[in-house]
This record gives C-alpha cells, structure tokens and sequence, in this order.
C-alpha cells in the first residue's frame, strides 16, 4: 500500500515545478510552525542561534509563492468553470478545509486551555472568518479564498486584465502598509490587501511561465547564480533588521517596512521558481513533487500534529534535546498529514477534507483543483 500516493502522482503528467515549489514552501512552513509550537516550554531556544537564525532567513517570501501559484492557475480555472463553477471550487477545496480544521484545532484547544493558559475562547470560531490571524495559520485559506473570489468577480464579470488588476493590487498594497505602520486592526481585510498584489502577479505571469517552450529559459543556472547572489543578500539584510524588530519581531518588515518586504518577498519567490523550473528539467527531489501535491492538506493539519508530537515526545519520551524536538516534530508536520489523508481517502473518510464525494476513480487520490496549484499538465 502506497500511504502517500506517489506512484499516482508521479507518474501523471503535471506541471512538476508547481509540485516541488509547493513542496519547498511548505516545508519552510513547516520549520517556522515547528518552532512556535516548541515555544514556552521550558526549552532554551535561544542556546541554538543557528536555529532561531535561519527561521528569520527563510522568512519573508514563503507565503506570497502561494499566492502567486494559486494567481498562475485563475485564468485556467475560470475558462473550465466559469466563474460559478470557480467559487464552488474553491468553497469546496479552500473555505470547506478552513471550516472542518479550524473547527477541530479550535475545539482541541479549548479543551486543552485549563491546562495550558492558551487564552482561547470559543469566540475564535467566529474569527477564522472576521479575523483569522487570532486563530493562528488559518489566516491563510481564509485570505485565499476571499482572494480568489473577489479577483474572479473582477476578471470574469468585469472583464478587468491582469495589468489592471496589479495595479489594483499595488494600491490594496499601500492600504494594507498604512494599516501595519499606523497598527490599526481591519481584520480580515488586511491580509486580502496586503496579498491580493501576489496573487495578481500569478496570474499577470501565468501566460509565461506555463509555456512548455519557456520551460529551458527558466531552468538555467545562467539565472540560478545571479539570483542566488541577490538572494542571499537580501534575506542577510533582511535578517538583520527582524532580528531587532521589536514588539513586531519577525514580521517587522513586513510591517514597516512594506517596500523592502515586497521587493525581498519577489526575489524569494523568483528564485524559488527557478529552484523549481531546475528540479524539473533534472528530475530529481521528487519526494518534493508529492509533498507539494499534498500541501493545502499538509497545512490545515500541521499544528494539530506537530502539538501532539511535541506532547509525546516531551512529556511521554522525556526527550529536552532541542535539535532532536525539531527535526521530529518538522518532518512528523510535513509526513504525518500526508498518510493520514490518504488513508481517509482509501478508507472513505474523504468528508474531513471535501463536501463533494470524489468518484471512484479518484477516491485514492486527491480532488483536482487547478485553484490550489494542482493542475494537470496537458500531453504534451
């Protein structure tokens, strides 16, 4: 039995760079969610510098890839669809998954609140709608979707272009800036302004870099080394500047410092892209590819399982060796979510992750859903 579906996934024809990037990203995900989960456990992070240093690093540019990737698959999604057939997509692999996991963190942790102190109330229910940032990492499907809905209003119904629809973005943008620098709180409506710009990107550049004859250009180490030169760089100075962020931390230039984190949030997404474009061209890391295919599923599960990992391994196993902690808990976010989705899809448990009912055909599988960076590649 193929627990994480591998053999399907591999063996169809997909645009593979869209799976590994997904895969690296959540992956980055994964290494910052694990050190929050480990903080304010009577473990000295602070003894393992090199560890709290690259989580600041690799911050900045793993989110907006997911808006851009989702934003590259819009205009494909729309012309299958239509825009009806795009929002219950999206309700169904975005808002649906939102709902039942979120339900579920939020219920594991009111119950669990006696004992640890958490401050949660049942009010965050409500706030994985009105303000998903309370609830932690759902803030994400939540601004997803909305995105998703509002840009495919825009395009289908008022016929409003991809270079439109960037500079629409750029002024959410400034708006979203001006909320941070000033710490005004608009909830939700934040985050649909501050990412909107990415997701429009997606789609500005889909027309580019889902052409098979680009494939070549994009996947040359004539670009890797440049980029990587910047790259590096820039997440130097950016580090620098989290580091001594204040009562805003590692979301310090993000906050107040919008420009800067725009310009390091494209140069990370760039060179990501073409980290991707190379695994491609050279076939290899395809463990990446199945991670990537499985990544919304990965993300609404990964809190709840790095916590009971961090719980066994802490109060159960007595293990305090921190490097141990997070390579276990890590990889257990990233693997564990994956088994435990196929396992629900072989053994009919699908309505965790889906309102609709997959086909049999499907079933051990996963819904395709060009909305969430899993589109089919054609034959070519």
């Amino acid at each position: 039995m193929d627990v994480f579906n591998s053999q399907f996934i591999l063996s169809k024809k997909r645009w593979n760079f869209i799976d590994s990037d997904k895969g690296i990203s959540i992956f980055l995900v994964g290494f910052g969610h694990c050190l929050a989960v480990l903080q304010n456990h009577q473990l000295n992070l602070d003894s393992y510098p090199l560890i709290n240093y690259l989580s600041v690093f690799l911050y900045g540019f793993r989110m907006p890839l997911f808006f851009i990737i989702s934003g590259i698959f819009i205009s494909s999604g729309l012309k299958r669809k239509g825009l009806h057939g795009y929002v219950s997509t999206r309700a169904d692999t975005i808002l649906y998954p939102l709902m039942i996991w979120g339900f579920i963190e939020i219920s594991f942790q009111l119950i669990t609140a006696k004992y640890t102190h958490n401050g949660i109330t049942a009010m965050n229910y409500l706030n994985l709608f009105i303000d998903a940032r309370k609830t932690g990492h759902f803030w994400y499907l939540n601004t997803l979707f909305f995105i998703g809905v509002i840009y495919a209003f825009l395009k289908s119904r008022l016929h409003i272009k991809p270079v439109l629809q960037v500079i629409l973005g750029l002024i959410l943008y400034y708006i979203s800036a001006y909320i941070h620098i000033n710490n005004l709180n608009a909830g939700f409506i934040t985050d649909i302004c501050e990412f909107y710009l990415f997701f429009a990107i997606g789609d500005l550049i889909s027309n580019v870099v889902l052409k098979q004859e680009n494939v070549d250009r994009f996947s040359s180490f004539k670009i890797f080394f440049p980029l990587l030169v910047v790259f590096l760089i820039m997440q130097y100075r950016f580090a620098a500047l989290n580091s001594n962020g204040g009562p805003d931390g590692i979301n310090y230039v993000e906050h107040k410092m919008p420009l800067f984190f725009l310009v390091e949030a494209l140069i990370g997404c760039t060179i990501s892209l073409n980290v991707s474009f190379l695994m491609q061209k050279y076939n290899v890391f395809k463990f990446l590819r199945v991670i990537g295919f499985h990544s919304l599923f990965i993300y609404c599960m990964q809190i709840i399982v790095m916590t009971i990992a961090r719980v066994v391994l802490l109060n159960v196993l007595k293990i305090t060796y921190v490097p141990v902690l997070i390579v276990t808990i890590w990889l257990s976010g990233i693997f564990i979510p994956v088994i435990f989705y196929n396992l629900c899809m072989r053994y009919n448990i699908w309505w965790l992750f889906t309102y609709r009912k997959p086909g049999e055909k499907i079933m051990y599988t996963i819904p395709s859903a060009a909305e969430t960076g899993m589109l089919i590649k054609p034959a070519e």
